[in-house]
């Protein structure tokens, strides 16, 4: 059985609101969270870009039983290694033990704000490793002093560390990411249902570490109206991941998708109140191989009837996968 998670969206929602999101998440019956870390959203139709690791924090005091974990954290341009590396060792101990900390190559988009430029696809990849090094270093307790070819740590110490540290997962895209993934991390993050990814993953030392996919979808008991609210703030998802970490700046966002349809939208994102149609879109994970889900409830304004659907209707579907 997978277990099925919820994501609070930072794009889409204020920090107020997001807490009580997972709140409600967590008393629906979802079997972990995620939390999405941006600068910005993707599009201006969004509307939000809260500070993600305020609002894990306050996550981790509202609730008292439902995994949190980043989805994704880049840990090399806006945050240093060993911020992030404080940031994660604070939240497994403010959750008591329920934080993973999901970290990634990133996205112009978020990253470009602090004024050092967007390096190239390799050396992402280059910095990914060194920061991934760095937080382990830094988890293992002890005084940290690294020299690499991006990244300087100078004597860092975690003062307060979790008796068990936060699992780091590691999103992935193609054979660079999955090699990365399947020897430094604990456990693998995609958005795309590709058993490709899964068996590069596994070739790479990842056999046996848990799987984490992630779809977004768009209930409404109005069909064209959840058509048209998907369409409005998530057509950047028809991008691609190589268009995605690439652009600046919701303009350009709204540029790239000026000539995505709603039909075009509605062929990958299920909309709608159909719950069979939720059900086929989630099962190419659960075939894939991913063991946890989460959905994204497109619609920051559009919660809370979500919840009361999901508790009667699709968390019981989705179970049976």
């Amino acid at each position: 059985m997978v277990q099925i998670g919820y994501t609070m969206m930072t794009e889409q929602a204020g920090p107020r609101d997001l807490v009580d999101h997972v709140v409600r998440a967590e008393e629906t019956g979802f079997d972990f969270s995620v939390t999405s870390d941006h600068y910005a959203p993707w599009l201006a139709s969004q509307g939000h870009a809260p500070y993600a690791w305020s609002v894990l924090g306050a996550a981790a005091q509202a609730t008292s039983r439902i995994p949190l974990m980043t989805y994704v954290t880049c840990p090399t341009v806006r945050y240093h290694p060993a911020v992030v590396a404080q940031k994660a060792a604070t939240m497994q101990l403010l959750s008591e033990g329920r934080f993973r900390l999901g970290l990634g190559a990133g996205e112009n988009l978020n990253e470009h704000v602090v004024g050092q430029g967007w390096p190239g696809k390799n050396t992402r990849h280059e910095m990914l490793t060194e920061a991934l090094e760095i937080i382990r270093a830094l988890f293992e307790g002890g005084k940290v002093t690294y020299h690499g070819n991006h990244f300087e740590v100078d004597a860092a110490k975690l003062w307060d560390l979790p008796d068990q540290a936060p699992p780091i997962g590691v999103a992935v895209s193609g054979e660079r990411s999955c090699e990365i993934a399947g020897r430094l991390a604990d456990l693998v993050i995609a958005t795309e249902p590709k058993g490709g990814l899964i068996s590069s993953f596994e070739k790479h030392g990842g056999k046996g570490k848990p799987r984490v996919g992630q779809l977004p979808i768009c209930y409404d008991p109005d069909r064209d109206a959840a058509v048209k609210r998907a369409h409005d703030q998530f057509r950047w998802f028809a991008g691609g991941w190589k268009v995605n970490s690439e652009l600046p700046d919701p303009d350009g966002f709204a540029g790239a998708t000026q000539f995505v349809r709603q039909e075009d939208v509605a062929e990958t994102i299920p909309c709608g109140d159909n719950v069979d149609d939720f059900v086929e879109a989630v099962r190419p994970y659960a075939e894939a191989g991913f063991q946890e889900i989460a959905v994204v409830q497109v619609g920051g304004d559009h919660q809370r009837e979500f919840f009361d659907w999901a508790g009667k209707k699709l968390l019981p579907a989705l179970r049976e996968l």
